[in-house]
């Protein structure tokens, strides 16, 4: 059973249910100190009353001015009076675009609250196996990395990606860049097959498309930035692609609105130094198609189930062996509510590793972004909920498939579903 729980983290609910954010956090091995908060609130609220108070007295008294003077009678001290709250009712304003701005600024280092569903857990560890899929390959060889294999057959070059660009770039060449073609190719065919509507956003972003989304302010030091004009290169198409209806209200029945997109991404996987240093785990810039839907709060946990099979079903297209994982509250994403990874099986490194995150971010990302729908025949707008899934990470995939499909010679057997887009069945003799 899914439970549902209204994410509502805006400064009402914050203020009015301290306690319940502060144990949804604790679920993600969080602890911030709402206090900073609890007093800019009453603050903004002291201040709110008090301009209240004022412009009430100023409507007021300016009626009997005009009351007076009609009947030709001195209001000059009145007149002298309302500059004096006129004065400090403008003071008072720019306190209170003061303290909101404070109040938006620390809402915005909250993560999202768990759904009730999610297993509980310090990290990945604690992620749970939902299903796998295919058995893993039985070799009657050692299987090699990708990174041999893509040496072997010149079809990627590290040394002169890094002296391009550094550490962390690939070129891919021949038959390698070939795979990467047919592979967006391939995954942009099942995804529009599906209903998606495929999209190319920009790859570049302004910071309040990066604050819709989540990435700003919490991941600023993982983000390439321009800085004149002050752009953001997207480390996720969910970025563009979400925020194409930021400050919207979509109708009803429109819903579930998917789409599909291929973008290169850049990271800079500030966090990660150390790890998966060769091949192309974990690169600066990889490619990657995405799946977005935007749907009703009540339809949303079933639209995940529907996104991550669809995720799946490219894996099980290119018979690529694969296991679903829960993460767990520890693991969960800043902005997700509930997630899936697809993890994939690797030989060359013999364990399964991520090829796809699945999301629900419930509405904490269409709050930010102020995406709402109206029902129909219903006065008011409601926020949509969002969700996004790697459909699936390109790269990653054409690691999956060298290593799955390399042959005792070295070859590597291109998937049956592959080959149109290919052109050929193998690479290598």
């Amino acid at each position: 059973m899914i439970y549902y729980i209204k994410t509502m983290l805006d400064s009402r609910f914050v203020r009015e249910n301290p306690e319940k954010i502060a144990q949804a956090l604790r679920r993600r091995n969080t602890e911030i100190d709402l206090a900073p908060f609890r007093e800019i609130e009453e603050r903004r609220l002291s201040t709110l009353r008090r301009l209240d108070d004022l412009r009430e007295k100023r409507n007021k008294v300016s009626e009997e001015i005009s009351r007076l003077k009609k009947q030709k009678q001195d209001a000059q001290g009145l007149i002298e009076e309302m500059k004096g709250v006129s004065d400090e009712i403008k003071e008072l304003e720019e306190s209170q675009r003061s303290l909101d701005r404070e109040a938006r600024d620390f809402l915005l280092t909250l993560p999202n609250i768990p759904n009730e569903s999610v297993p509980e857990g310090k990290d990945e560890t604690g992620n749970v196996e939902v299903r796998k899929w295919g058995e893993p390959r039985q070799f009657d060889f050692e299987p090699l990395n990708h990174w041999d294999l893509g040496e072997m057959h010149g079809i990627m070059d590290f040394e002169r990606a890094a002296k391009i660009a550094g550490a962390r770039f690939s070129l891919m060449k021949g038959m390698g860049a070939r795979l990467e073609r047919a592979l967006m190719n391939y995954m942009l065919d099942m995804n529009t097959s599906k209903g998606y509507m495929e999209v190319l956003p920009p790859i570049l972003v302004n910071p309040e498309s990066m604050t819709g989304t989540g990435q700003l302010p919490k991941f600023e030091a993982e983000l390439f930035k321009i800085a004149d004009p002050g752009f953001y290169l997207i480390p996720t198409a969910e970025v563009p692609v979400t925020n194409i209806h930021r400050g919207e209200i979509l109708e009803e029945e429109k819903l579930p609105v998917c789409y599909t997109a291929y973008t290169p991404c850049f990271r800079r996987e500030a966090g990660s130094y150390g790890k998966d240093t060769r091949g192309l785990i974990r690169q600066h810039q990889f490619n990657k198609v995405e799946l977005v839907r935007f749907t009703r709060p009540e339809d949303s946990y079933a639209e995940l189930e529907k996104l991550t099979s669809n995720a799946e079903d490219i894996l099980r297209g290119l018979e690529l062996p694969y296991r679903v994982m829960a993460l767990c509250t520890g693991d969960l994403g800043f902005s997700s509510a509930k997630t899936y990874d697809l993890e994939v099986w690797l030989p060359g490194q013999g364990k399964y590793r991520e090829i796809s995150s699945c999301s629900n971010f419930e509405d904490f990302q269409a709050r930010r972004a102020d995406i709402r729908f109206r029902r129909t025949g219903k006065k008011g707008t409601e926020f949509v909920h969002t969700l996004n899934g790697s459909g699936l990470a390109i790269g990653r995939t054409l690691v999956a498939i060298l290593e799955n499909y390399q042959q005792k010679d070295g070859s590597i057997i291109i998937p049956t579903a592959l080959m149109p887009y290919m052109g050929a069945g193998k690479i290598g003799e």
